[in-house]
Formats: structure tokens, C-alpha cells, sequence
């Protein structure tokens, strides 16, 4: 695509956004009603399939990047994705949010903080396996993403565990907070199907070609993008890190004001930090299909991405713990925090790209 034209390449770059925004919200949907039709909620299984769904595009992006020995647009469009992603919690609280107290108030919950802690101890684990030699491969595979993938599946385990009980009263959660309990949007979701006929079947069919549609969007997503980077003179970390890792957010911006309109307040931030969570382990199948040590090719900017996203995770973390009452700017305190930081962050990342 380098040789077509930049209103032209602009052009296909916001029509693969909107096909990437409007296939989100069947695979969301399709995703609650499949969860419940097959007991998915509950389960392992479940959570593994809404990560998958909602990170759709990254997963083409990266597998597209990979391919094409792109690593750079991959390395960033995943890093960057997590720090974006957790300022779409900004946008959900200043647009979504109605009433007195702020999104953290109401979704305040233990089981988030510890969603919040394994998003963190990924990460981590991410900057020690960038410091691993590149040559440490075997079977197309490296230490970090194995590290990753193993880190991430028993942290799922734990918190399926902790979202049956905890030792804390009222099972970590906090008083006055979401009116329903959390995930009644996923159910809510699957009545509304059931009312207008929709089998399981025609529910499956339409989250199969929501999700090729979202592949094939994501892979011209990273192309037009690619070429589009290179005739503004835009590095392809930085591109991955902002402009691709904003468009490819643009499902979690859609439905989690569904779910923020709908009162689920926990499944929202749920959704961010458990997509948030996954991501890394995205870095398996850059290597793999790569063949090459993708983690100790990252570059300054993919650890400050890495450090940025860890900060505004636990911004959020402590926002949920002390749960803010007052809004400013029609967001609560962690939010305005988590804005101003990510303001600074993409300054800093332009500055050491620079």
C-alpha cells in the first residue's frame, strides 16, 4: 500500500476502524450470549473467549506484523495497546458514568485490584525477558512468552477462584457500590437475544464473521498504517503505540458504555484489565511466527510503554481501593490522574523516539 496516496491511505485506515468498531460490538454481544447459552460465565473457558474476542484486532495486527517482519509495529501496538486501552477507563468514567460518585466508586471490588496485580506482574515479566539473550530460543519458542502464557492461565485460575469467595466480608465487596451484581449486562444481553429469536447457532455464525471481519479489518488496519507512518515520517513504534493501538481500543470504548449505561460498572473495568492482561501473551505468537527472540528486541520505547502502562494500572489500583467520591471534570480522581500521566507518557515517548 505504500505507493497509494495519504487521503487515500487515510481513507481505508478509518474504514477498517469503523469495520473493527462495529464487528466489536457483535463480538461482544455474541460473546455474552454464548457465554451463557453454553455456562461459559463462570468458567475458565469463558474468560479465555472474552479475551480472545475483544482482542481481535491486536492478535491480526500482531500476527500480520509478525509475518512481515514488522516486529517493531507489533512489540508497540501491544504495549502501547495496554496503556491506551486502560485510558479508555477515562473516557468510560468522564462519558459513560452517571450520577455524584466516579466509575472506581462504583466498580470498587478486591477482585479488580487483584485483575489490577496480575496486569502488573505480566508486565514485569515482560521487561525481564527484554533483558534475556536474543539467542535463547528453542523450538521457535523463548523464555518470556512461555514465562507470560504460564503466569497469565494460573492467574485466570486464581481469580475465578476469588470471584467465588474471598476470605473478606461480603467477599471483597465494597458497600454502596453497583447496584446489581457483576456481569448482569451478560445476562441482560442474552435475554434480549432470546426475546428476538436468536438461537445459539445464529448467535455462533455471527461471532464467526464478526471475528474474520475484525481480522481481515486488523490485518489492512496494520498495512494502510504501516504506509501511512512512513509518508508522515512517523517511526512504526510510535504509530503502533498511538494512532493503532487507539483504533484498535475503539470496541472496548463501545461496549463498555454499554455496560457502564447498563450499571455493570465491575465487568467494565474487568473487561480492560483482563484484555490488558492478555495482551502480552500475544508476544507468544509473535514469536512463533516470527522465529525470532521478539521480547529482547524491544527498544526504549517498548519498556517506557511498559512502565506507563504499570503506573496507570496502579493508579487505577489505589482508585479502587480508596474509591474517590468527588468528580472533577466529570471524572473521578484516578481517572484525571491516569489522563495527565498519559499526556506526559506519549510527550516522553516522543521525546525519546525523537
Amino acid at each position: 500500500m505504500s505507493g497509494l496516496s495519504v487521503p487515500l491511505l487515510l481513507l481505508i485506515f478509518a474504514a477498517a476502524a469503523a469495520a473493527i468498531w462495529v464487528a466489536g460490538v457483535q463480538l461482544s454481544n455474541q460473546t455474552d450470549v454464548l457465554s451463557v447459552r453454553l455456562h461459559l460465565g463462570s468458567a475458565l473457558g469463558g474468560l479465555v473467549l472474552l479475551a480472545v474476542a475483544t482482542n481481535l484486532p491486536e492478535l491480526a495486527i500482531v500476527a500480520t506484523a509478525s509475518l512481515s517482519g514488522h516486529v517493531g509495529v507489533a512489540v508497540g501496538n501491544i504495549l502501547g495497546g495496554i496503556a491506551i486501552q486502560t485510558v479508555v477507563l477515562v473516557v468510560l468514567d468522564a462519558a459513560g458514568v452517571r450520577g455524584e460518585h466516579p466509575l472506581t466508586y462504583r466498580a470498587a471490588s478486591l477482585v479488580l485490584v487483584l485483575e489490577a496485580a496480575l496486569v502488573v506482574a505480566v508486565l514485569a515479566v515482560v521487561i525481564a525477558g527484554s533483558q534475556l539473550p536474543a539467542g535463547l530460543i528453542f523450538l521457535r519458542l523463548t523464555p518470556g512468552p512461555v514465562l507470560i502464557t504460564i503466569l497469565w492461565v494460573a492467574g485466570l485460575f486464581l481469580l475465578r477462584r476469588a470471584g467465588r469467595s474471598l476470605p473478606w466480608h461480603e467477599s471483597g465487596q465494597a458497600p454502596d457500590g453497583q447496584d446489581h451484581p457483576r456481569g448482569h449486562k451478560t445476562r441482560h444481553t442474552e435475554q434480549v437475544a432470546s426475546t428476538k429469536g436468536t438461537s445459539t447457532a445464529k448467535a455462533a455464525l455471527i461471532f464467526v464473521g464478526a471475528a474474520l471481519v475484525t481480522l481481515v479489518a486488523g490485518v489492512v488496519l496494520e498495512r494502510s498504517g504501516d504506509a501511512l507512518a512512513g509518508h508522515i515520517g512517523l517511526s512504526g513504534v510510535l504509530f503502533g503505540a498511538t494512532v493503532l493501538a487507539a483504533a484498535t481500543s475503539l470496541p472496548e470504548v463501545s461496549t463498555g458504555l454499554t455496560s457502564v449505561r447498563n450499571g455493570d460498572y465491575q465487568l467494565v473495568v474487568s473487561d480492560i484489565f483482563g484484555g490488558n492482561a492478555f495482551l502480552p501473551v500475544l508476544f507468544l505468537l509473535a514469536t512463533l511466527l516470527s522465529g525470532k527472540a521478539v521480547l529482547p528486541q524491544a527498544q526504549n520505547t517498548d519498556i517506557y510503554l511498559t512502565a506507563l502502562a504499570m503506573l496507570l494500572t496502579l493508579v487505577y489500583a489505589a482508585g479502587l481501593l480508596f474509591r474517590p467520591r468527588r468528580r472533577t471534570a466529570r471524572m473521578g480522581a484516578d481517572s484525571l490522574v491516569v489522563l495527565v500521566l498519559y499526556a506526559i507518557g506519549v510527550a516522553g515517548l516522543f521525546a525519546i523516539a525523537a
